[in-house]
């Protein structure tokens, strides 16, 4: 392990790095719109946004519960998707859909709440 990578193990708060990695997964997953052969510095880089999101799920995931970091993870990446879509691209925004990111939050607040790490 390189001397880095054990100075972010180290010096970053695991739920800040968590934060870190779903927002990150936001970025690449509404990334996936602009992916392209004919845009390979756009692929390129929603690549390297999935990258780092791993690389911060993983810093995260030395410190919490996996089970709690990757519910958390994905349920950033789902409700920040699906809020982009919304914002962006259009998609409806109908009640059943924005109860539905509600209930997503809530999970994610509970397991945040309940997940029995303190770090």
């Amino acid at each position: 392990m390189s001397h880095l990578t054990l100075m972010a193990m180290n010096s970053i708060n695991p739920w800040l790095a968590l934060v870190i990695a779903g927002v990150l997964e936001v970025a690449w997953a509404s990334g996936f719109k602009y992916v392209s052969l004919q845009r390979p510095l756009v692929s390129l880089a929603v690549g390297a946004t999935m990258i780092a999101s791993f690389f911060f799920l993983w810093l995260a995931t030395q410190k919490l519960p996996i089970g709690t970091a990757y519910a958390i993870w994905t349920g950033i990446g789902a409700v920040g998707a699906a809020s982009v879509g919304i914002l962006l691209f259009g998609e409806p925004a109908t009640a059943m859909r924005i109860v539905c990111i509600v209930l997503i939050v809530a999970g994610i607040v509970g397991l945040k709440l309940f997940s029995g790490a303190v770090a």
